[in-house]
């Protein structure tokens, strides 16, 4: 798969690329030798060749995603011009520098292997280094050799294919089964417009938000629905889970309208500790979402079931009548403060309390 919208019209996001790269060969050095009126056996003057450019993957702040790889997948750096008489050497090769949102993590051809993890602005790695150009006959003169009529070729390039995979830098996640309003909440809270329809599904590429609750302002990510057999691709949903890996926190909500909330609650929860990388070891606030579909008996029933599958009393919320809402954003805002905190103390910093 290559990450884009299945059926969508416009490709708005994609969150893996796989690009080839070469960085630019070297330049021959050059055999030649000074030739003047009067001077009959003049020395070699051949220069060096140029050094062929190198392949940098740079992070940049304006981008959130690898659509222009969707497009355009091979990149060359510049080859070293050769070298020329009278000692002068070529000009080096034009690099390379491919540009990448932060949170691109570049893997080699066997997608396994990391060779970066770009995650802030101003990050640059060289990733494939252009070839030395070959000395010229001038470099060869010995006591012994006084005319040397050879010269260095210039070393070839670095050819390789890569694979970018994105996941989203945000501070809090929304994860829960398909169709369970995670695209709504995030377009009631911010000025996100994901697709919303009563289907499954309807969201099929990560969606961000910046909310803000009190003085606070964080991003909120909209990860697509999970399915049983995530963690092992089904739905797409290990490229989903990984979205969540930088997330502070997460948003798990749960379908008031679904038959079983605890066995919805629990399938999730079982995918993202199959996934592995702490996910099931992070933050969690749990939300009966859609409350205002149910009567109220039934909502005291299934916020009872669900306390019992999470062990945690859930927050009832309904994004269309706003009920619930403000709680779920200062409950995330309280959580994303205290991981700041914590990290500034892991640091050596001091925080002052923060109240919402």
């Amino acid at each position: 798969m290559d990450g884009s919208n299945q059926g969508v019209g416009v490709v708005k996001f994609l969150d893996q690329a796989k690009i080839y790269v070469k960085s630019g060969a070297g330049g021959d050095g050059c055999i030649a030798f000074r030739r003047e009126k009067f001077i009959e056996f003049g020395g070699p003057n051949g220069g060096d060749g140029g050094r062929g450019g190198d392949v940098f993957i740079e992070c940049v702040a304006n981008l959130n995603t690898l659509i222009d790889y969707r497009y355009q997948q091979h990149f060359k750096a510049g080859s070293g011009r050769p070298g020329m008489g009278q000692n002068r050497s070529g000009p080096d090769g034009d690099d390379c520098i491919i540009k990448v949102p932060p949170g691109t993590q570049v893997f080699a051809e066997d997608g396994e292997t990391l060779l970066a993890d770009m995650t802030e602005p101003g990050e640059k790695t060289k990733i494939a280094r252009g070839g030395n150009g070959g000395f010229g006959n001038a470099y060869f003169k010995s006591a012994t050799n006084q005319a040397p009529r050879h010269a260095n070729p210039g070393q070839p390039g670095i050819e390789m294919t890569i694979w970018l995979r994105l996941k989203l830098i945000a501070d809090a996640g929304l994860v829960g089964l398909p169709n369970a309003g995670k695209s709504t909440f995030l377009a009631s809270v911010s000025a996100a417009k994901p697709k919303i329809a009563d289907y499954p599904f309807t969201t099929l590429h990560p969606g961000l938000g910046v909310v803000r609750a009190g003085d606070v302002d964080f991003v909120l990510a909209d990860i697509p629905g999970l399915i049983e057999g995530a963690h092992d691709g089904a739905g797409l949903g290990d490229r989903f889970l990984g979205h969540v890996e930088r997330c502070r926190v997460l948003l798990h909500l749960v379908d008031a309208t679904e038959d079983d909330v605890a066995v919805a609650y629990r399938t999730v929860r079982r995918e993202l500790k199959a996934y592995g990388e702490g996910l099931d070891k992070k933050k969690e606030i749990v939300a009966l979402s859609k409350i205002d579909a149910i009567d109220a008996e039934t909502l005291e029933a299934k916020l009872t079931s669900l306390k019992k599958a999470a062990r945690k009393a859930p927050l009832a919320i309904s994004a269309v009548s706003g009920k619930g809402m403000k709680d779920a954003l200062f409950a995330l805002a309280r959580e994303i403060k205290r991981a700041d905190s914590s990290e500034a103390e892991a640091d050596g910093d001091i925080d002052t309390p923060w109240q919402p």
